[in-house]
């Protein structure tokens, strides 16, 4: 994958794109594949593009939120493995493999590492079985689940061959539930899948925010006339809804815009508030 300031590869023909995937809906724009077209990615189809720009138009920092957010996902990756002792990763929503994946960076710093990667989009699939190869001391396996299922998910034979559920283990939702609308039941999505987990894990989220940038909303709703719904939630919506209440103790800084989580001395200086437009956090249960 091309990162943004990267020359990008053109997109394939879609026509050749749908031949090759018989499973791929390609009338309708995917989350995982948008978010590909807005890193730079190649994979995706004119809907995903037509999707994004419409996006984009309402809200024109886009692109700079979402590479902000993969920045954040990639520095709490490296906390986990490097500081937290965090040797087992199940990634929910992992999205088009874009390098370095999570397993790439765990595995840099803790070869053993296990990778459980979870998502729905057969697009996905096709790539994470193909790209998504794993340290030979170590282990990634890839469910296609959705995540609306958690039950399915954490009781799955794959992700248990994965990971050990007797040791901690990290659950990422890094931009995936402000995909989930509060008729859905986000609450009780989150709450399987921490209740799930073994003592001593910790929890990395990420989430859309229109608190810095009223034109989030109308890029929400162009989202959703798209066919994609959202549901952008404030700092305190974000914090209640994975956090709050669950028994968790949050990494400092807490919750903050993604791009100031423990933001290193090297990486350039952070966009304004308005451009990112999307908290992050990270916290592990008692154990």
């Amino acid at each position: 994958m091309s990162s943004p300031g990267e020359d990008r590869t053109a997109p394939a023909d879609d026509a050749e794109c749908e031949a090759q995937r018989p499973l791929v809906n390609a009338t309708h724009p995917s989350s995982a594949r948008v978010y590909d077209y807005l890193l730079g990615g190649k994979d995706n189809f004119a809907t995903d593009r037509s999707a994004a720009d419409r996006i984009e138009e309402a809200f024109p920092a886009i692109r700079i939120g979402a590479l902000e957010n993969r920045r954040f996902l990639l520095r709490g990756v490296r906390y986990l493995a490097a500081e937290a002792g965090i040797r087992q990763f199940l990634d929910i929503g992992t999205g088009i493999p874009t390098s370095p994946n999570v397993h790439e960076v765990a595995q840099e710093i803790v070869p053993e590492a296990r990778i459980a990667y979870v998502d729905n989009d057969p697009v996905v699939l096709a790539h994470a079985r193909a790209l998504m190869v794993s340290d030979p001391r170590g282990s990634v396996g890839y469910l296609d689940a959705d995540i609306r299922a958690p039950e399915a998910i954490v009781g799955s034979d794959l992700v248990h061959t994965v990971l050990d559920f007797k040791e901690p283990i990290a659950l990422i939702l890094s931009a995936i539930l402000h995909f989930i609308p509060d008729e859905e039941r986000p609450e009780e999505i989150v709450r399987t899948f921490i209740e799930a987990l073994p003592p001593g894990s910790y929890v990395l989220a990420s989430h859309v925010t229109p608190e810095h940038e009223p034109r989030l909303r109308p890029a929400s709703a162009a989202y959703r006339e798209d066919g994609v719904r959202t549901r952008p939630r404030t700092a305190g919506e974000f914090e209640r809804l994975v956090f709050a209440g669950r028994g968790l103790d949050l990494v400092p800084p807490g919750v903050v815009l993604v791009s100031r989580w423990r933001r290193g001395p090297a990486e350039p200086p952070a966009p304004t508030p308005a451009e990112v437009s999307a908290y992050g956090g990270l916290a592990k249960l008692p154990g």
